[in-house]
Order: structure tokens, then C-alpha cells, then sequence
């Protein structure tokens, strides 16, 4: 049984390796288009790359699967049997945040997390130009100023639950105006078009949750951490709370392993609070 400390120094050990590789290409990162018309860059490929050498070990056993965003055969894995046979489930968005990156943006970020038993256990999420780093080793979760560098200042995150107000702000995807609309008379939505600042910013109080329907490496590696932080991943539809992985959430096509439906991210208290703020396009 490998300790959890074994693990999350791997995963860190990935993210500041990674983020040196971001920061190294952001200048010429020779942006291009997917298939599906998303972007990838160098530093999609090198860290993508990275992740599968770092966790190379790991992956030896049958016990352990990756699930990287550039990976074209990850839709073998979406399968329940197969997912009940894996312990260990590794999760990598290698850039999040593409579009921001590739326009040499700050907000952007590396993501890599693992799943136990189905269920979120550890997550890191790190910004390279902004020297953030989020993480949950499984008992607590921390925010590092300064991250990976002399004058690290790392802060436990603990449970939020912001009253809303004008001065609120709410996060929302790009494609949220395709099928809704926002009341901003009570506070304010905003997009970054990264969902790793989405989930992570909230959980120390910038913001009080976010909006999203993506993919499962978008936010395994931010899921441990909100829920340190009281936050949840609630469906819209009836407010039920994701708390482990089902393939039968995640669409197989035309994009492998997206959510079939839309997910507010907030406090329990505030949950009904923000959904009575969105409206449905008629």
C-alpha cells in the first residue's frame, strides 16, 4: 500500500517540472487546431509527455489509468466496468486555460489529479505566472503563494460560505449565453475561459462558485480541494451532488468523457441562491 505522501510528491514534483515547460514556450508555443477545433500548443504535447514518464511506474499496474486530455485513446477507459476495475484513477489537463496560454495570458493553469476508488482523494492545480499553487493531500487542502520558490507561504483552506452581495462575482464558461441567460441585479457573472480559476478561486474567496459543463480532467484535479472548501459540484437539474466518477456522466461522443449535463459549483446555502439567477433561452 503506497502512502498518500508517495503520491501528492509526485504529483507536485509534475506540476513544477510542467510549469517550467509552460513558462519556457508561452513566447512560441506554436498554437494549432484540433480536430475539435480546440487549441493545442508545444507545451500541451511536452507536459503531456511529462505526465506519462512521471507516472510511468504507476501505470504499470493494472490498478492505474490516465485519463490526459491529449491522449487519443482515453475512450477506452470510458467504460464502468473498466473503471470499477481501477483503483486509481489519474486525471491531467495539461494546459488549462489553452486560449489564454496560447495568447501569452497569465490565467492559466496545469491540473493533475487522483481519483480513489471512484471517488476525488488528492488534486494539485498550479499557475505558473501567477506562482499559485492549490492542493489536497487527501486530509486538508492549501493555498501557496510564491509556490515552489525561498519565500513559499502555504495557507490551509477551510470551509467558505460567502453571503452573496453587489459585490459578489459568479464564473461562468464561454458557452453559457448559448443556452442561458444571467439577472446580474444582485451580483455579477464574469468569464475567464479557464475552469481550473473557476473552481480553484472560490475555495479562498474570490468568488463565490462557478458554472460549467467540461471535461473530467478540467476538474480533477480542483475537485478535492473545493470540497475542503464546502463546495460542490451540484447538476442543475436536481441539485444531487457529484461525489464519484460514472461513465454514464460523460458523453462518448463527439467529446469523450464530457459531462452529459451542467454543474453549478457553489456552497450548499448559496446553491439555490445562484440557480434562481439563471434563466433557460426560450
Amino acid at each position: 500500500m503506497i502512502p498518500s505522501d508517495i503520491y501528492l510528491e509526485r504529483m507536485l514534483s509534475f506540476a513544477r517540472e510542467a510549469g517550467g515547460i509552460a513558462l519556457d514556450l508561452i513566447e512560441d508555443s506554436d498554437p494549432g487546431l484540433k480536430k475539435d477545433h480546440s487549441i493545442i500548443t508545444l507545451a500541451d504535447k511536452a507536459i503531456s509527455k511529462l505526465a506519462r514518464a512521471k507516472l510511468s511506474d504507476f501505470l504499470q499496474s493494472p490498478d492505474h489509468i490516465l485519463i490526459d486530455e491529449e491522449d487519443p485513446g482515453i475512450i477506452e477507459y470510458l467504460d464502468q466496468k473498466r473503471l470499477d476495475q481501477a483503483s486509481f484513477i489519474w486525471a491531467v489537463d495539461p494546459i488549462d486555460g489553452t486560449r489564454l496560454y496560447a495568447n501569452r495570458m497569465p490565467l492559466f493553469g496545469i491540473s493533475i489529479g487522483l481519483i480513489k476508488d471512484l471517488k476525488p482523494w488528492l488534486g494539485v492545480v498550479y499557475f505558473p505566472m501567477l506562482k499559485e499553487l492549490f492542493y489536497c493531500d487527501g486530509a486538508e487542502a492549501y493555498f501557496v503563494k510564491d509556490a515552489f520558490g525561498a519565500d513559499e507561504n502555504k495557507t490551509r483552506i477551510v470551509p467558505l460560505d460567502e453571503e452573496l452581495s453587489a459585490r459578489s462575482l459568479f464564473f461562468c464558461n464561454d458557452t453559457f449565453f448559448d443556452k442561458f441567460y444571467w439577472n446580474d441585479k444582485d451580483f455579477h457573472i464574469m468569464i475567464h475561459a479557464c475552469a481550473v480559476v473557476n473552481l480553484c478561486w472560490p475555495s479562498i474567496g474570490r468568488g463565490v462558485g462557478c458554472f460549467l459543463r467540461c471535461h473530467l480532467w478540467d476538474f480533477a484535479g480542483s475537485w478535492p480541494i473545493i470540497r475542503k472548501a464546502g463546495i460542490n459540484l451540484r447538476r442543475i437539474s436536481d441539485g444531487k451532488v457529484l461525489d464519484r466518477i460514472e461513465a454514464d456522466l460523460f458523453n462518448r461522443e463527439p467529446l469523450s468523457w464530457h459531462l452529459k449535463e451542467y454543474y453549478l459549483i457553489s456552497s450548499e446555502r448559496n446553491f439555490h441562491k445562484i440557480l434562481s439567477k439563471i434563466g433557460n433561452k426560450p
